[in-house]
């Protein structure tokens, strides 16, 4: 783990970590393979937090920690999607968008998850530099995957809320890697919100049409 934590090369003024490259790399392959609606997206997922841990270990220990969550919300989305009874014609989940009422339990969830982690945070200042931000994401990564596992539309609107204070939180950390990572991020979350935007308005009927063979 040493000589992933060693520097691969330096950006605009930037040191970029082996650690910080690789597990991000693998986190904007886990989003496409998300928008792709692919079961791989959860193993690469795990990898993605697990090579994150030791990029965030022994520095920003509340990040290290947010990895270890990340990794077993990406094992419940992989029993989720392997259980998923709601498949299209291709053989992927179908996304939907959430109920009304499981908009307002993640909303809440986000806030209260929010403040709760953030006084944690206070309370240990070794687990994070900048508590709130930190939290913010902590919670917002989490609600996020968990609404992708359940495949809600709603995961990617998530997602660009967690961008948001990422961007900044990652350059003012010296991860200026994962920085630029999370705008190409916001990208690729518009384009699969889209995708998964359509393909939740369109019936079962309409999807089995297009899956079935001319």
């Amino acid at each position: 783990m040493n000589q992933l934590n060693s520097e691969a090369f330096v950006l605009f003024g930037q040191h970029i970590l082996w650690s910080d490259m690789i597990g991000n790399i693998l986190g904007l392959i886990t989003l496409a393979l998300g928008w792709r609606r692919s079961l791989w997206t959860w193993p690469v997922q795990f990898l993605s937090g697990l090579v994150l841990f030791g990029a965030f270990y022994g520095h920003l220990t509340g990040s290290a920690g947010k990895q270890v969550v990340v990794m077993a919300v990406a094992l419940y989305g992989w029993w989720q999607w392997n259980r998923s009874k709601g498949r299209a014609a291709d053989g992927q989940i179908t996304p939907r968008f959430a109920t009304w009422t499981e908009r307002a339990a993640m909303v809440v969830a986000a806030a209260v998850g929010t403040v709760a982690v953030a006084l944690l945070f206070k309370a240990y200042p070794s687990l994070s530099w900048d508590p709130w931000p930190d939290a913010y994401i902590f919670v917002g990564t989490i609600v996020a995957m968990y609404a992708q596992a359940r495949g809600m539309v709603e995961f990617w609107f998530a997602w660009l809320l967690v961008d948001v204070v990422g961007v900044p939180l990652n350059f003012a950390n010296g991860y200026a890697f994962s920085g630029f990572v999370y705008v190409i991020y916001g990208a690729l979350v518009l384009w699969g919100m889209r995708d998964w935007w359509l393909r939740s308005r369109k019936g079962p009927a309409q999807s089995a049409l297009e899956g079935a063979p001319a």
